[in-house]
């Protein structure tokens, strides 16, 4: 299908609340099959992406946990345990700048998948890592917001000096 232009930081599209989606139609298919063919092109190294970081507003994310990617519609997540971990994280929008955040360790998906069938995942470790943070983007939520406001400070000063902004 096409490769599309990821948005970066800055860019207002990352902080709106996406929509609902209604219909699985052919129009959300193409969307989906975009954005694989985005994240997967030859220059850009993701293990998912969603919608917002393609200019789109609606509730849809890629997530890839082995060979291949899957689209999954309206995610939801539920916290499964108390248990927390500090990894580091990067972000097709935020350039190749990664920190270290902390996010719930085990987490129970739920979506639709592009059949419009429920699909259940218990995750944990990386696995749920990818869906959390696919999932915020979907909130207008960026990862650095995770972070306590001091690394945040120095986390934009970082991006700013070396002119990614």
């Amino acid at each position: 299908m096409a490769v599309k232009k990821i948005r970066k930081i800055g860019d207002p599209v990352l902080r709106e609340k996406s929509k609902i989606v209604e219909n699985i139609d052919r129009a959300l298919l193409s969307l989906v099959e975009d954005m694989i063919d985005t994240v997967s092109d030859e220059n850009i190294s993701g293990v998912g992406l969603a919608a917002p970081q393609v200019g789109v507003l609606k509730r849809v994310i890629i997530v890839n946990l082995g060979d291949k990617f899957e689209g999954y519609i309206n995610p939801e997540i539920e916290i499964l345990g108390k248990r927390t971990s500090t990894e580091d994280e990067g972000c097709l929008s935020i350039y190749s700048v990664k920190s270290e955040v902390k996010r719930p360790n085990k987490i129970l998906f739920k979506a639709k998948n592009l059949k419009n069938q429920d699909v259940r995942i218990e995750a944990e470790g990386i696995a749920a890592r990818i869906f959390l943070h696919e999932v915020d983007h979907l909130d207008g939520i960026l990862f650095i917001d995770h972070l306590k406001p001091e690394e945040r400070k120095n986390f934009l000063s970082k991006i700013t000096r070396n002119n990614i902004l």
